[in-house]
This record gives C-alpha cells, structure tokens and sequence, in this order.
C-alpha cells in the first residue's frame, strides 16, 4: 500500500542562465532578462514527495523530522543565500535552470533515502513557473 508524503521547503538564490558556448546576443534571445550579468534571485519553493509504504509499526512511510532534517542540511544550507553560479560545486559548470537544479536536488537527496522510496522533486521558480523531476 504506498503513500505519497510530501514535505515543502524553500530557499532563496541568484543565478545567471548562460551557455558559455554562446555569443551575448544567443544568450539573450534564449535566456532573455534571466541571461544579464548581474544575475537575479528566485524564492524557490521546493517540495520534497516520498512515496512508499507504511510502515505498519510506526504508521510512517518516512519520518518527518527526518524529512526535513536531510532537506535543511544538504540542500537548504548548501542553496540558501547563495549565487548557484558563483558560489556552489553543483552548477559551476552547468546552467541552474529549474530543470537542471531539480535534478540536482534529487541526485543529492536519493541516496540518503531507504531504496526502497520513490522520490519526486517539484521546484516552483515562481507561482506560475515549476519542474518536476522524478528521476
């Protein structure tokens, strides 16, 4: 019997859409506003869905105190405040899209989580703007 248990957190971060391989002009007309060299911020909304079954001794499918204990230490402490582009290994060499943070955040939550667990990735840019990963 799986259940989907979903944990939300958030981090705020700037970030620059760029493709070195890519004259000024290129990176503009893709990138638009997101591509100017002072970078912008983002609130990121991020929620973090477990899907697995419940434990029948506990009731659980995941602890939540645990949830959001390995959220706050490996993605919240590493993002928050930071410029991805400048200020983090994950994206010194890869553009911080949505998409491509996403995947990033799965890749570094996955491992600490039971094999046994699906995990999904929703990263809300803005309201309107989000991605998800299942992986």
């Amino acid at each position: 019997m799986a259940v989907a248990v979903t944990r939300k957190a958030h981090f705020n971060a700037a970030h620059r859409l760029y493709n070195p391989n890519w004259d000024e002009q290129k990176n503009t007309e893709v990138f638009g506003l997101c591509s100017l060299p002072n970078y912008h911020g983002h609130n990121y909304e991020l929620d973090v869905t477990i899907t697995g079954d419940v434990n029948p001794e506990s009731g659980f499918v995941i602890n939540l105190k645990y949830l959001k204990q390995i959220i706050k230490e490996n993605i919240e402490n590493r993002f928050d405040h930071k410029n991805l582009n400048l200020d983090t290994e994950e994206f010194k060499n890869l553009n911080p899209t949505s998409e491509n943070i996403a995947i990033v955040i799965w890749n570094i939550l996955k491992p600490k989580l039971d094999p046994n667990f699906s995990l999904s990735i929703t990263l809300y840019e803005t309201e309107r703007n989000f991605v998800t990963y299942n992986g």
